[in-house]
């Protein structure tokens, strides 16, 4: 890929992660830094990350690490690229009909959607799977084919890429998912720069779908 040329900037795509109680840390963290760090060696900012919560106020992840959401869902800007972690919190809030209506909404007017582990849950249970190739953690398959019984649920790949939504498997997958959405607006060496900064082995996989093995 040929470097940016000089010239104005374009404006960056704002990316928003949900965050809830108990949701996995590396979902919301891992994510947040491939979008943070995507294009810096060129000067360039890309990307514009936030976190929005349901309620204000610090919100406790998965054993108590603690974060502070930019937004609440009363507030927040529209989404370019929204993402949807998972973790145990999930099994809450798929019973949370204001959040998901949140979601559902927020999806359907976003330009890309991402889900992390078993945050396809939650975007199941609104319908957006319907007739997809999807994928969650390892543990949650049965419950995902329960919830989403319209979608193809896959084993094997790290992540799964429909054209706008794209689900990747558990916990570190969304890392995987993250740099292959980054190569996808931005061409590859941006990506890889990215996995070289975080020092971080991407595992791209056949047609960005990944390993075999999980």
């Amino acid at each position: 890929m040929e470097r940016p040329a000089a010239g104005p900037k374009p404006e960056p795509k704002r990316v928003v992660i949900l965050v809830f109680e108990d949701a996995e840390v590396l979902d919301v963290c891992g994510p947040f830094e491939v979008f943070s760090v995507a294009g810096r060696r060129h000067d360039l900012v890309p990307f514009d990350v936030s976190l929005v919560a349901e309620h204000p106020g610090p919100v406790a992840l998965r054993n108590g690490f603690s974060v502070n959401p930019h937004w609440t869902i009363d507030h927040c800007p529209p989404a370019d690229l929204l993402v949807i972690p998972g973790g145990f919190g999930t099994r809450r809030e798929m019973n949370n009909p204001v959040l998901l209506e949140w979601v559902r909404q927020r999806a359907e007017a976003a330009e890309l959607v991402l889900s992390v582990c078993t945050g396809s849950l939650l975007l199941g249970k609104v319908g957006l799977l319907d007739g997809l190739e999807v994928t969650t953690h390892f543990g949650a398959m049965d419950l995902l084919r329960q919830t989403a019984p319209r979608a193809h649920v896959r084993t094997g790949g790290r992540f799964w890429d429909n054209g706008k939504i794209i689900t990747s498997a558990g916990v570190s997958a969304g890392l995987d998912m993250s740099l292959h959405v980054v190569a996808r607006l931005l061409g590859d060496e941006l990506a890889e720069e990215a996995a070289d900064y975080m020092e971080y082995h991407w595992d791209r996989g056949e047609e960005g779908m990944g390993d075999e093995g999980l």
